[in-house]
């Protein structure tokens, strides 16, 4: 994407230059905090560190803190700028750390051309950081700085240039090569460029099964031959080939592979045109590429391209390399990064390309699907499963090559790093974790539906749910081939010619003759999928019903409410939302879906419900029944309605922490209530709401997720005999995944005490939902 200088600079300017900042993980309010923080309290985690060295990772934040070093001579394709000049990329590296894996930094420019000193420096600072980031230093100066520093120091030292370029490319490599049909230990390689980047990346083709001999290297002076005088280094002659080929024009005529990392416009269409068949191009030159991708596309239709820009398909970004192996490496404090946690970062990269991947990602990208292929290669910068995968998977290499010097479960260990991507995240890994636990079947409607198939795909890989899939199965099967989906561990059902045709439309006749219902017509309604999915569950031949991603909300839920039915005891289904604030706070909201203008007794329903689904969620319920007035205010029948259901919700759950009528500002404030409100029983503040009607929650909860950047899990139907829920049309394939789960532990709690079976004399009101 290109960006203009003026915004590149007030960017970096505005009312606080820079991007990084300092933030303290530890109050300091109060003369108690001031002495905690520094003297005469920290003088004690100094004498533990003292008696015991390694006692810093548990006092201070060494074992999250990484330092970027560079002496700015070889910075982006801006050459030797200086180190002062060069600090803007430093902390632009720092804020990637932090973004991307959650690792702090702090940028050191070191004022130096000379190796020895910057050893020197790195050295020094070793009792200060738990990982050195080499960066943007000049070959090869740069083999040398980091070759002594892995030899001297006892933390992980690596240099981005080199090694992030190679394990990126090298994933992009397995899958092209895959794709195509080739041998990595047959194919030709030519690089181009022979710095920093690319003799890395050729040193870690070889070690993913590339052969030596079969690699040609490239610099500004032709061909590296055996035998060559000019321009030649150590590094270099590891790859000179006794050859009589001088330029890259000849060396690249039927080779498999080009990987360049030179400049601008090295490789022309006519190179390309001379490849071997199925031609693979890494053109990662920044900013731009050795060859543009219309330019190689427009000359071979079946070169398979990445570049190092965003705007073409496989962009080759360090950001997929450096933030989560060092994540990896910091948290199983390793004393280097060795070529095997390279390796299995290389892998875990490719592995994680094949599969799906989440719509979050896609509109990330302003795409509508990402589907592993030529387009394809490797997963994108913002995938938020990147982190799960590779630093596992180098933390797991680091624990087995034995350079860990603290060894985890890695089981744990993903779950610790789930809880990184955020508190949406987390939450709904609740109840996926609690779904695996005793997966049920579930029956989609939908079931020709892409983001449905693609959801069941994952719910089964999880084993979060067994999943049925309603409709013709020739047209099922047809649609999954077509997007790549296996359906293994799925069951296809057709309404039109299932053997319990019969047996559900003499059920449906029963449940329904006495409202107008013939036995002739619950045959014909039985063509209904969500009539028949509906069946099914009450029939108890599926546990759970989830659909509404091509229907409205009305259409979906009203046969569930006709034949399903609600709980014993309720004459309401209602909605809630799971909130979760960009601050990390969850609340759950009620009711957001159904009932337009509850009743007090409707509202003690609705608030016992959402009660209920907080704690499935493993949160202790501190209700508030909102209001636009607080504890008697405003005498207006609204507010009456509210109080009255209070007094109800009290006695109908004398645990239950409830109180209000309350406006939503103060019930959201514990300073408020405390001073204000000292009766009150919302000590803490609430993070159940449940509005007056459905109009103000609704609003409410559609307001959250726009203006305030609040995330929402739901809609969630509570009071079903059975679990039914409505997806919304716009659902992605991740939330279909969170809904599931939830209804799986909802049918894990209908085997204790759930009733299908329960006459009632009112049904809800149906709103449409979106």
């Amino acid at each position: 994407m290109l960006v203009s200088k003026q915004q590149a600079l007030d960017y970096h300017s505005g009312s606080r230059p820079g991007k990084i900042e300092i933030t303290p993980t530890k109050p300091c309010l109060t003369q108690r905090d001031l002495s905690l923080a520094y003297t005469p309290g920290v003088a004690q985690p100094c004498l533990e560190i003292e008696k015991n060295p390694h006692d810093a990772f548990k006092y201070t934040g060494r074992g999250n803190l990484v330092a970027v070093v560079s002496n700015g001579t070889a910075v982006l394709g801006l050459g030797d700028i200086g180190a002062l000049a060069g600090k803007p990329v430093m902390e632009g590296k720092a804020v990637l750390f932090k973004r991307f894996a959650d690792v702090d930094v702090f940028d050191i420019e070191i004022n130096s051309h000379d190796p020895e000193e910057i050893i020197k420096v790195c050295q020094l600072l070793e009792p200060t950081f738990g990982g050195i980031n080499l960066e943007d230093i000049k070959a090869p100066d740069c083999f040398y700085i980091e070759t002594e520093l892995r030899k001297t120091m006892k933390i992980p030292v690596f240099h981005d240039d080199q090694h992030g370029t190679a394990i990126i490319s090298g994933a992009a490599l397995l899958n092209g090569l895959e794709i195509v049909g080739k041998d990595i230990s047959k194919v030709r390689v030519v690089f181009n460029g022979a710095g920093a980047a690319g003799i890395a990346c050729a040193e870690h083709y070889v070690r993913l099964g590339a052969k030596r001999e079969n690699i040609v290297l490239c610099d500004t002076k032709g061909v590296v031959y055996q035998g060559r005088k000019e321009g030649m280094n150590f590094y270099k002659e590891r790859f000179a080939q006794e050859t009589e080929i001088r330029t890259l024009a000849e060396a690249v005529r039927g080779a498999d592979v080009f990987a360049g990392l030179s400049v601008k416009g090295a490789l022309t269409k006519e190179m390309v045109s001379s490849m071997a068949p199925n031609p693979i191009v890494f053109a990662m030159a920044n900013p731009d590429p050795e060859i543009t991708y219309e330019d190689a596309k427009a000359c071979r239709s079946d070169v398979i391209i990445a570049t190092g820009r965003s705007d073409y398909p496989n962009q080759v970004n360090n950001v997929l390399g450096f933030p989560f192996i060092f994540r990896g490496a910091l948290d199983v404090r390793a004393t280097a990064i060795n070529e095997e946690m390279k390796l299995a970062a290389t892998r875990a990269l490719a592995n994680l390309a094949k599969e799906d991947v989440p719509d979050s990602v896609c509109r990330a990208y302003g795409v509508e699907r990402l589907q592993f292929g030529r387009e394809y290669l490797i997963p994108k910068p913002f995938d938020p499963r990147v982190l799960m995968w590779e630093a596992s998977a180098v933390a797991e290499a680091a624990m087995r090559t034995g350079v860990a010097q603290k060894r985890i479960d890695l089981e744990s260990y993903r779950a610790q790093l789930e809880k990184r991507l955020g508190k949406k995240y987390e939450v709904s890994r609740t109840m996926i974790h609690k779904a695996q636990a005793n997966p049920k079947q579930v029956v989609f409607p939908e079931g020709e539906n892409e983001k449905i198939l693609r959801a069941c795909r994952a719910l089964v890989e999880e084993k979060i749910a067994r999943p049925i899939l309603l409709g013709d199965a020739t047209k099922i099967q047809g649609r999954a081939l077509d997007l790549g989906v296996s359906l293994e561990g799925m069951r296809i059902v057709d309404p039109a010619a299932s053997q319990h045709r019969g047996i559900y439309a003499l059920e449906l006749f029963t449940l329904r003759q006495r409202r107008g219902v013939t036995l002739l017509e619950a045959e014909t309604r039985l063509d209904n999928r969500n009539v028949f999915g509906s069946m099914m569950v009450h029939m108890g031949d599926a546990d759970a019903l989830v659909s509404g991603v091509t229907q409205h909300f009305p259409d979906t839920i009203r046969p569930a409410l006709q034949i399903i039915r609600m709980r014993e005891g309720l004459h309401r289904v209602s909605g809630c939302y799971v909130v979760v604030t960009g601050e990390g706070e969850v609340f759950f909201l009620a009711d957001t879906s159904v009932n337009i203008e509850p009743t007090a007794q409707d509202l003690v329903e609705i608030a016992l419900c959402t009660a209920h689904m907080a704690r499935r969620f493993d949160v202790v319920p501190r209700v508030a029944m909102l209001c636009f007035s607080s504890f008697g205010a405003i005498d207006h029948p609204i507010c009456t309605k509210v109080r009255k259901a209070v007094e109800l919700l009290k006695y109908a759950d004398p645990r239950l922490i409830v109180d209000g009528e309350i406006t939503a500002d103060e019930a959201l404030s514990p300073e408020v209530i405390e001073q204000q409100y000292p009766f009150s029983s919302l000590k803490g503040g609430a993070n159940v709401l449940i509005f007056p009607d459905l109009t103000s929650a609704n609003i409410a909860t559609k307001l959250l997720a726009r203006i305030r950047g609040a995330e929402n899990i739901g809609p969630i139907l509570m009071g079903m005999s059975r679990p039914v829920h409505v997806l919304q049309r716009t659902a992605t394939v991740e939330e279909i995944v969170s809904v599931v789960a939830i209804a799986v532990v909802d049918a894990q709690e209908n085997d204790t005490y759930m009733h299908p079976h329960v006459p009632l004399s009112v049904e809800s009101e149906i709103v449409a939902e979106e």
